[in-house]
């Protein structure tokens, strides 16, 4: 009979089947309440799970009850108000019992199930994808895994098979010890008849002499030697991995005001998460850029006053000096988002959407611009105006307008919705 033990650890006073049950019976209540806490959230807190309320109503089921009808004697305990032949009057919240008022609304005892970080993620991303996702497998983007291969005489004692060294050792006693045994049994056949037979006195002792030295020869064979030691073996062997960059490219001019910011970088924020659900290393590089770009880390990035005017040409270039430095394209996945105001000076927005189609866009596997005008700005910005016309012609970029906080949710999904099969 096969037993089978699911081992996996829970929490105390949890089950991890009854959990993925639930998830899968109530996952469209679960998606919408999920949705909810992004508006609510700040992105910080956004990737920390939380609580999710499904009203009770929706987990109700189907129960047994007694009917109305029938005659019914009742005991009650503690009675000092009734006597045999009075009647009980009805409860005052009508049939079934009263227990809530009519008009009070939506039981307040709804639910309460919490989501895990892992869970909360899967249910945020589920229905979005990344276009032209790939995984390099070029010998330039292979790490070593170690596999194993065998086994060996010599090694670590962590590495100690028990198994295997018990198989070998009981091969080595068969092979040392057999032809032993069936000589012992051939003499003592002997002997045996020797004894019945009245033999001379000198043949039975030559017989339990012989006899005598195999069975020391027997016990000399050890249980266990040095060469039944057999070890698991582990070779490095090269194996794919997936890895991306992701660069994040933001005009930090004065015209950025600190809620323009604010929304490029829930945006970055999300894509960050997103890319680190799809591939096993991300790496990230922060440039900014009024008419001079610099590449600087995560806090000068979003906090740190500068001023001047708008080059988008220049953080456009740096972006391709760091990709030709240190980022091959046959071993790194390179995707960018850009976030601007949109404002340009001159000839700019144009210089800058022909050095995009030429340079950035063949080695990026997707790019995403994120412009951030005014409120309620119809006004389409230079940069808008430059950029629109490669949208339709180039397959892995994409641009969206954000005026709002409730819009970045939106406007990432839109950008990285699945593709529809036909």
């Amino acid at each position: 009979m096969l037993y089978v033990i699911d081992r996996r650890l829970n929490g105390r006073n949890k089950s991890a089947v009854n959990r993925q049950r639930f998830i899968r019976r109530y996952k469209e209540h679960i998606r919408n309440a999920v949705k909810g806490m992004v508006a609510d959230r700040s992105i910080k807190d956004m990737i920390q799970g939380g609580e999710v309320k499904v009203p009770a109503k929706d987990i109700s089921e189907p129960g047994f009850r007694y009917g109305q009808g029938g005659d019914w004697e009742m005991v009650h305990p503690g009675n000092r108000e009734f006597v045999r032949g009075d009647r009980i009057p009805r409860p005052s919240g009508g049939a079934g019992g009263g227990g809530r008022e009519p008009g009070s609304g939506e039981s307040t005892d709804d639910f309460v199930f919490t989501v895990s970080r892992d869970e909360f993620l899967n249910i945020f991303f589920e229905d979005l994808e990344l276009p032209n996702l790939m995984r390099t497998t070029l010998a330039e983007a292979q790490h070593n895994k170690l596999v194993r291969a065998g086994y060996v005489k010599d090694g670590t004692p962590a590495n100690l098979s028990v198994a295997r060294t018990m198989k070998t050792a009981l091969a080595r006693r068969i092979a040392l010890s057999g032809p032993i045994k069936n000589e012992l049994e051939r003499l003592g056949a002997l002997l045996a008849a020797a004894l019945r037979e009245a033999a001379p006195q000198p043949r039975i002792a030559l017989l339990e002499e012989r006899i005598a030295e195999l069975q020391r020869r027997l016990a000399r064979v050890r249980f266990l030697d040095d060469l039944d030691l057999r070890y698991r073996h582990r070779v490095a062997q090269p194996a794919p991995t997936a890895r991306a960059v992701m660069f994040c490219l933001m005009d930090v001019s004065a015209s950025m005001d600190e809620r323009k910011k604010d929304l490029a970088k829930r945006f970055f924020t999300l894509l960050y998460l997103f890319l680190t659900r799809k591939y096993e290393r991300v790496e990230l590089v922060f440039i900014r850029h009024t008419d001079e770009a610099e590449e600087v880390d995560e806090d000068t990035f979003f906090y740190d006053q500068r001023s001047g005017g708008t080059v988008v040409l220049s953080a456009l270039e740096l972006m391709k000096k760091v990709v030709d430095e240190r980022f091959r394209l046959s071993e790194w996945n390179i995707y960018a988002a850009q976030a601007s105001d949109g404002d340009a000076f001159g000839a700019d927005a144009g210089k800058s959407a022909r050095f995009l189609r030429e340079h950035l866009l063949r080695a990026a596997r997707y790019f995403a611009y994120i412009e951030t005008p005014e409120e309620d700005s119809p006004r389409k910005s230079p940069l808008w105006a430059e950029y629109e016309e490669l949208r339709g012609s180039e397959p892995n970029f994409a641009m969206k307008r954000v005026t709002r906080p409730q819009e970045i949710y939106p406007v990432f999904r839109d950008l990285f919705a699945k593709e529809k099969v036909a």
